[in-house]
């Protein structure tokens, strides 16, 4: 997908969100939405041709010793339910990618006191299905994340490989419980998120989907640290499970795995060295990123809708792709598209904030001054360039101010 679009209605065209450079000009960079399932089953696959990997189904994490290094597997599949036949593993270093609810990190706790902080926001995600056409194509253009914005709610759309749409609806609880009660979804669907049904979903289908499909909660979790020693550490959502606003949930446990063996390669002599410096570098950046998402829901169901943020956009993603010199670069692309460590993302982005909020103001004049001049000379794009060129000397010389 090149970024992100805006649907008013099926039938109007689609308005291009400038949330990202890859929404409208630069199809050099643009994002991969993958089936999760059909992820899985090819690392599992690559992991079974593996001679050194083996895997073990139906066994429950049921107890952890750190310091002996010792962890009790319940057998799941036993037949006689009162007969225990834990299953006793030794090990060197037990990494727990076990998810939200981490087993690991329970028994973690026990060995190292852990700051934790686990949140569930005010909203709550179904899942719907979008079918192709009767001709087998797309129902929307495919190489966009279309939005319907609504502030207390949101519905999405993302491509699949198959030509159909997986789509989600997040909304409050409490409008959730509404919609149980009165039933009225479809009507819900008309007034906020208009050609969504029939266009995408019928009537009936869309009811029975809303009645079938789980309505889930979503969590935020922090925790510090990661490890113990030199014989335990967590990754992924068991380490810093986030709500899914920035699509950097399953690439932020992934790159856990890179920055995790860059210490151990660094350290193969010490491992809980390594331990200690990933848990140290990682933690502020996984929090970062959880927060970033936790506020790109904001950004993705109101701030589009604000002229003033529209504009803001603009310059900043302008500057970004047709003044590369000036060095500036947008907190999504730098996230999205750099190993930037996502506090170094923030910290830049908030620099890079202060500058914009003046910019606005002078784009204001700019854009006023530069109507003017095409009226009497001509030349939309040198005029376009010009003033560009004239921000990015201001943003260049208010960076060099604010770094000193």
């Amino acid at each position: 997908m090149y970024g992100r679009r805006k649907p008013t209605t099926l039938e109007a065209e689609l308005v291009p969100l400038p949330s990202s450079p890859e929404s409208s000009t630069n199809k050099r960079q643009n994002l991969l939405a993958m089936d999760r399932t059909v992820l899985n089953k090819t690392l599992l696959n690559h992991l079974d041709s593996m001679p050194n990997v083996k895997f073990f189904f139906n066994r429950k994490l049921v107890s952890v010793d750190f310091r002996k290094k010792l962890a009790w597997f319940e057998n799941r599949t036993k037949t006689d339910p009162a007969k225990s036949d834990d299953i006793e593993v030794a090990f060197d270093l037990l990494i727990g990618a076990d998810g939200a609810h981490s087993a690991v990190r329970y028994h973690l706790m026990k060995f190292v006191p852990m700051s934790y902080q686990q949140e569930y926001i005010d909203k709550l995600w179904c899942q719907f299905h979008v079918p192709p056409t009767a001709d087998g194509d797309f129902r929307l253009p495919p190489n966009y994340l279309h939005i319907w914005p609504q502030d207390d709610s949101m519905f999405i759309a993302l491509p699949n490989l198959d030509n159909t749409f997986t789509s989600t609806l997040f909304l409050t609880r409490s409008g959730f419980e509404k919609l149980d009660a009165s039933g009225q979804v479809v009507e819900y669907f008309d007034e906020k998120f208009p050609g969504v049904v029939p266009d995408l979903i019928t009537e009936a289908e869309l009811r029975k989907q809303f009645k079938e499909h789980d309505h889930l909660p979503l969590i935020s979790i922090k925790c510090s640290p990661y490890h113990y020693g030199s014989t335990g550490v967590i990754i992924g959502d068991a380490a810093h499970a986030m709500v899914p606003f920035y699509g950097q949930g399953m690439n932020a446990g992934l790159e856990d795995v890179r920055v995790l063996f860059d210490f151990l390669d660094r350290h193969p002599n010490d491992q809980a060295r390594a331990l200690s410096e990933y848990s140290e570098q990682r933690t502020p950046d996984a929090q970062t990123i959880n927060d970033l998402a936790l506020g790109n829901y904001r950004e993705m169901a109101s701030d589009v809708k604000k002229p003033l943020y529209l504009l803001r956009k603009w310059i900043e993603e302008n500057l970004y792709i047709y003044v590369p010199s000036a060095g500036w670069a947008t907190q999504y692309s730098r996230v999205t598209f750099s190993n930037m460590r996502y506090s170094e993302v923030r910290e830049a982005a908030h620099r890079q904030a202060r500058i914009l909020n003046g910019l606005v103001g002078l784009a204001a004049l700019s854009f006023a001054g530069t109507t003017l001049w095409v009226a009497r000379f001509g030349g939309i794009q040198q005029a376009k360039t010009g003033v560009l060129r004239s921000i990015s000397l201001v943003a260049q010389q208010s960076q060099k101010l604010l770094q000193g």
